[in-house]
């Protein structure tokens, strides 16, 4: 399920929303590292709490694409690759990004609500851990009829949560909220009710 065996241009055809978003994430990164011009890239786009509160609020989305190191993005977007494809080809395109981008949003929201006014943050781990609570809620819905899913999924999600919980200079509220958040949409787009619907249209 998480094993990719597809060949590059196999991948960009059938996954070309995780291919974009992983190009978009490299893309910025290769330009914050850039002399000057790098600098101000970060700074003008990563998650500052005061900043938000005062109405900068484009921080919430652009930091979701900011990384702070290449190991850092690196680690995103392997995560991304790995379990992003299975999800797009099950939820869809446009699904697959509101899923995305929603928890990397929250992810940021919770962190605004619950931290100090100075706190500051960049990466797209909260989107990505909204990815796992996708699949949570998809876990939720074939409990009965795929217990494989969860036994692959739920060690996957419950390892992630302790590993955020126990490593240095990690957003704690960015990962539990985008989680959430993508458990919560998870919930609606995978209802057995709404797939009815989509397989009748």
């Amino acid at each position: 399920m998480f094993i990719r065996t597809e060949s590059f241009k196999q991948f960009l055809k059938l996954y070309p929303i995780v291919s974009t978003i992983i190009a978009i994430n490299f893309i910025v990164y290769i330009l914050t590292i850039l002399p000057v011009f790098g600098d101000f890239i970060f700074y003008a786009g990563m998650s500052v709490n005061y900043l938000i509160s005062e109405g900068q609020w484009w921080r919430i989305i652009t930091s979701v694409f900011i990384h702070g190191g290449f190991i850092h993005v690196l680690f995103n977007m392997f995560s991304l690759f790995l379990f992003g494809p299975e999800l797009e080809k099950i939820a869809g395109k446009a699904r697959f990004i509101t899923i995305y981008l929603l928890a990397g949003i929250f992810g940021n929201v919770a962190t605004v609500v619950t931290q100090d006014p100075l706190y500051a943050s960049v990466g797209a781990s909260g989107a990505i851990f909204g990815i796992f609570g996708a699949f949570s809620a998809l876990v939720y819905y074939t409990r009965r009829t795929m217990p494989q899913l969860k036994q692959i999924i739920m060690p996957l999600v419950v390892i992630s949560v302790i590993i955020t919980f126990l490593s240095p200079n990690v957003n704690i509220a960015s990962h539990l909220g985008g989680l959430v958040t993508g458990f919560l949409l998870g919930l609606s787009y995978f209802s057995p009710k709404r797939i009815v619907r989509w397989r009748k249209k």
